[in-house]
């Protein structure tokens, strides 16, 4: 199955910034989360509200940053995702973040989320999830 990917852009608000005039670095991963739950609602077709209506969830178990460069206030950046299928029950989204304009890069990780029920307990993704993910991946 091929990846899906989806890019976005945000601009840096003021209180994400920090006393040295840049992103504070714990946004990144707050920008990660914008960048998957448009990947999701733009590419599969539903919200990450629609599926937790269905009982299922995707908690993050792991992440990776790297942070390139910085982002100031009002700066317009390009945030790309991809998502794959990482293991049995788990999704791995790669992401990379950017400035629009000049190309270069503020911070690319992974984030790495395991399928649960409601009670954080780990299922095996639902038939139907998969089959979104594969139609979307042909595409």
């Amino acid at each position: 199955m091929s990846k899906l990917s989806d890019v976005i852009q945000l601009r840096v608000r003021y209180s994400e910034t920090d006393q040295m005039g840049t992103f504070y670095n714990s946004r990144a991963l707050e920008w990660f989360e914008c960048g998957r739950t448009e990947l999701m609602r733009r590419k599969l077709g539903f919200s990450y509200a629609a599926l937790e209506t269905k009982g299922v969830f995707l908690p993050l178990v792991e992440a990776r940053l790297e942070f390139q460069g910085g982002a100031r206030y009002d700066d317009l950046l390009s945030i790309a995702s991809a998502v794959e299928w990482s293991g049995r029950a788990k999704l791995r989204f790669e992401v990379q973040i950017i400035h629009s304009e000049s190309g270069k890069p503020v911070v690319r990780g992974t984030t790495v989320h395991a399928f649960t029920d409601s009670h954080g307990k780990p299922i095996r993704p639902p038939a139907w999830f998969i089959e979104i993910l594969k139609n979307a991946a042909v595409q």
